[in-house]
Parts: C-alpha cells; structure tokens; sequence
C-alpha cells in the first residue's frame, strides 16, 4: 500500500517519542536556556514575547528541558486550570494523554487545542492560527491511535490539508516567527525524511536558522540527520542540543542512538559503544519521572550496548518486556541489573 503523507506522518507523530511531544512542544514538539524575568510566559521569543504564561511555561520547560514528564502532568493540570485560553496547554495535555493510551482525553484535549486555537485567531491571529493547526495534527494523530493507518489514513490526510492550511495563514503573518518554524520545521522534516524523492534540506534550513528555543531546533536536526543516516552531522547537532539541556534523559538517549548506530561494523573499536553507555546511563538515572513505555526501550538498549561491549548473550526482550507490560504509567524506580 502506497503510504500517504499523513500515513508516514501519523507513524512518525504516533511514536510519541519525537514527534507527539515534539509537537507538544512546538504546537501542541521543548529548556537548560536562561529566559529574562520580562519574557516570562514565553519560551519561543527572545523578543516581543507572547502572553502565553507562567503555569504553562513551568509544565513545558519541566517536561521539555527536564524530562520529568511525571511532575510535568501535575503542572499541566495546573496550566488547565490557571490558564483556560491558552492552546499549549491543552496540546501538551493531549500528549500526555497520548503516553497513557487515554485516546478519548487526548482527542477531548486535541478538540481544546483547536477550539481554543480558533478563538484565539480573533486577539491573536499568529498563535491562533498555528495552534488550530496543531489540533487538527493531534485530532489526527488520535484518528490513526484509534483506528489504525489502514481505516483512518482518509481522515486524517484530510485533517493534514486542513493543518498546512492554517500554517501557510500564520506563515503569511510573521514568516520568522520562532514557535511557528519550530513546529513546521518539525513537521516538514518529519514528512521529508518518511517520503521517498522528498528533500529535508529546506525543513533543516528553517530550524537552523529561525526555530527557537534553539534545543529543541538542534533536537530536530539530530533526529532529522539520524533518520538519514548522516550520523557525524547527527551527532553533531544532538550535542549542540545537550550544551543547553545535559541533564535531558530523551537527548541522552538520542545521542546514545546515534553513537551505537555509529559504531555498527567497527567491532575492534569500542569507544563509541562505551561512550554510548555512558549516555544511556545517565539517561536511565530517574526512570521513575519517565513513561514506562520509554524507560523499557532506553533500557533495552542499554541492554544491547552491554551485549556488544562485553559479548555477552544477555536476553535483553523480556527484561523490556517486563518493565513495558508493569502496571502504572511511570517508569519502575529500580531497573533489573545487567
């Protein structure tokens, strides 16, 4: 079956581990940056900043610079209810929901998104029309959770026509805006790196060179170069993106990623493996603030970085299969020993 831009799109998004949060932290996809006490609020704009506010500024750099997604979910409920009329709230809600397979909240919080998106188009035009795009990628999104690519590619492509429409409205409003090319930097390079004869050079071009905060830009062109397998410009870029969040578990694992995908063919060499376990170490040092889901794939390769450096047969499935299948959202306070 010939995939569908939204149908390699949902796959990417559905994910959860770039993509959903990705957009959750760009428009719906991000903070070890230092934000002046009158920027507040916002963390996109390093001038004319926006009203978006302090509780969904908190939730978002907890989650997003942090990755403590558990402390996270409390904020965003803080942020709900502090802050009704402001969209980034409810994306990151609808996220979150997402982690917890909950498709019903997260297509009520994607709803919200676009509802209250489309409301602020009124007093806000920009952020009004990129954060209805937004709940249309979400609504989406939870179209394809719900009822698979096969039966729900039609809706959702149509949902995907709607989303670039209103991005080409904001576009055409404030072309550099930094949250508006972080979200469609995203979602142009997700779609450039899933479909054949597409080119990601230009989606690369918008995060380097307008996309802020500029962690979560370096975040995306890691991801973006890794998917292409141009591993040293990868590399690159995830490290760029750890000067500014090093305690961030989702960037140490990804530089982890692409330290072992280095490293496949060079058995006689182990630094890169050993450099990727370092990495992974860290990233495993809070399991318990991290989705169980992410915790057992983080460990399972962990597992396999270990197999490699000592050439042991560790049977790496079922200890992440234990930890995947635990009850409870969160992510076990002790992992099994290696």
């Amino acid at each position: 079956m010939t995939k569908t831009p939204l149908a390699s799109l949902g796959k990417q998004m559905l994910s959860c581990k770039q993509t959903v949060r990705a957009i959750a932290c760009a428009g719906a996809i991000a903070l070890g940056i230092c934000i002046n006490s009158a920027l507040a609020g916002d963390p996109f704009r390093s001038s004319n900043p926006q009203a978006i506010g302090p509780n969904t500024e908190t939730a978002f750099k907890t989650m997003f610079q942090q990755g403590n997604y558990k402390q996270g979910k409390t904020q965003v409920q803080q942020a709900l209810s502090a802050e009704p009329n402001e969209p980034l709230a409810y994306a990151m809600a609808a996220s979150l929901s997402y982690i917890e397979k909950d498709f019903n909240s997260m297509n009520s919080y994607a709803q919200k998104t676009r509802e209250v998106g489309e409301k602020l188009t009124k007093t806000n035009p920009l952020r009004g029309n990129l954060y209805t795009a937004a709940g249309h990628f979400l609504e989406g999104a939870n179209i394809i959770a719900q009822e698979g690519t096969a039966k729900g590619a039609p809706q959702a492509l149509n949902k995907l026509r709607v989303v670039f429409q209103y991005l080409d409205a904001a576009d055409k409003i404030a072309p550099n805006d930094p949250e508006l090319n972080l979200i469609k930097g995203y979602m142009d390079l997700m779609l450039a790196t899933n479909l054949p004869f597409s080119n990601p050079n230009e989606a690369i071009q918008r995060l380097e060179q307008k996309a802020f905060p500029r962690y979560l830009a370096y975040r995306g062109m890691a991801l973006g170069y890794r998917d292409l397998k141009k591993y040293d410009r990868a590399l690159e870029f995830a490290n760029k993106s750890l000067a500014e969040t090093p305690n961030n578990p989702e960037i140490l694992y990804l530089k982890a990623q692409i330290l072992f995908s280095q490293s496949q063919g060079k058995d006689s060499n182990k630094t890169l493996l050993e450099e990727a376990r370092k990495n992974l170490d860290a990233a495993l040092a809070k399991p318990d603030q991290l989705p169980r889901s992410l915790v057992a794939e983080i460990f399972f390769q962990q597992c396999r970085t270990r197999n490699r450096l000592d050439s042991k047969s560790r049977d790496c499935d079922p200890m992440r299969d234990k930890i995947r299948d635990a009850n409870g959202l969160w992510g076990p306070a002790a992992l099994p020993p290696l």
